[in-house]
């Protein structure tokens, strides 16, 4: 998805992909396949680039350091992408910064565990550091008993992250941009809807926030980019805390283009897009506008149309306003395979441009017939 906002802008994108089938390859016309975890081939690959950046922060830091030292302009730097890749890492910065952390602690075995949750109160979260995604990496334990199903995890890696199980109204992301240079631009902060793990809808902006939580989450965000040197697009998860000191909890820290950006694409004057290149670029940043009074992004996970382009017809003619991306990924149940955006013309709207919105990408999910006939059903049974 930055590939468009490449060539708008006259840039020469590459794309080192993991194999011949992803969505990189068809987008990008030089999208060499090559193992990221491989240091040898990232060397090949940097080779020429102005700048090598990323879409997801698994690429290990000492790969990035090695790059760095031969003289590759990398951005972010693995300092700062450190704090993406490993949990306890961010948790311990999130405290140096004096900003608002759930209770955590640094388990290295069930005895810990216990300990931990002993005192703070069960149930506690119980996440793997590194590598999780999407609800993946994160479980719950209820009891002291219930801890020692976990050895698996701490045979697997260790230590874990422990963290209290927060209490909140709705999950926020504050979404951020920095240069190498220092500018920086935020969006507005977004109410995201998740489902089993998985972000499924984003409100743009967060509707019924107090002025002073929406500014102080802002504000965080700028904080951690600024103070950790974060380059290009990074996006804040919060939990937002109604009576709490800031109002909100730090969650989960992404330093990329990020679900909860998308909306940007139609309902914002600069996508995530195109300014995570314009940031680690180091050029001028966009503004961050939002172009509408409401924009609400509804992901599509794959379901039983094998073929979205048949339900394309429908989908379009049913909510000409509603833009649709596709990922260009196979169709397997339960995996992101695109997003709808639709900008609503009034705030008071957003049940209707969230129905709206979810209707286009339930028609591109079930197929034509079947979304039709759920559709029927609701409102036959709806007085």
């Amino acid at each position: 998805m930055m590939a468009p906002a490449a060539t708008a802008l006259g840039f020469e994108l590459r794309v080192l992909a993991e194999g011949p089938d992803v969505s990189a390859v068809s987008a990008v016309s030089k999208s060499p396949i090559g193992d990221y975890k491989d240091l040898a081939t990232l060397k090949s690959f940097a080779e020429g680039v102005d700048v090598l950046t990323f879409d997801h922060e698994h690429v290990p830091g000492s790969h990035l350091r090695e790059l760095l030292a031969s003289g590759v302009n990398v951005q972010p730097g693995p300092d700062a992408l450190a704090h993406a890749q490993d949990k306890l890492v961010m948790r311990a910065a999130i405290d140096r910064l004096d900003l608002p952390n759930p209770e955590w602690a640094e388990v290295k075995d069930v005895a810990a565990l216990v300990e931990f949750g002993e005192r703070i109160g069960w149930p506690v979260v119980l996440k793997m550091p590194r590598g999780g995604y999407d609800g993946k990496g994160v479980r719950i334990v209820a009891t002291a008993a219930d801890a020692a199903l976990a050895q698996d995890w701490f045979n697997a890696m260790s230590p874990l992250l422990a963290e209290a199980k927060v209490e909140f109204s709705r999950e926020l992301s504050a979404l951020v941009a920095r240069t190498p240079d220092g500018e920086a631009r935020a969006w507005p902060v977004v109410h995201t809807i998740q489902v089993d793990g998985v972000c499924d809808e984003v409100i743009a902006p967060a509707l019924h926030i107090p002025i002073e939580v929406a500014a102080a989450a802002e504000e965080a965000a700028l904080r951690i980019a600024h103070e950790l040197d974060v380059t290009g697009v990074m996006a804040v998860e919060l939990f937002e805390t109604p009576g709490s000191g800031f109002g909100f909890l730090v969650n989960e820290l992404a330093m990329r283009p990020h679900n909860t950006g998308h909306w940007t694409q139609d309902g914002s004057v600069t996508s995530q897009f195109e300014q995570h290149l314009r940031a680690v670029l180091n050029l001028p940043l966009g503004a961050t506008d939002v172009l509408g009074p409401v924009v609400v992004m509804k992901n599509f996970l794959g379901g039983d149309n094998q073929d979205l382009f048949s339900a394309f017809p429908t989908a379009l003619a049913q909510e000409p306003a509603a833009k649709v991306h596709c990922y260009g990924k196979s169709v397997r149940p339960g995996r992101k395979i695109g997003h709808v955006n639709l900008v609503g013309q009034s705030a008071d709207d957003v049940d209707d441009v969230r129905r709206r919105a979810g209707r286009v990408a339930a028609i591109l999910r079930d197929g034509t017939n079947a979304a039709m006939q759920q559709h029927s059903q609701i409102t036959e049974e709806t007085p």
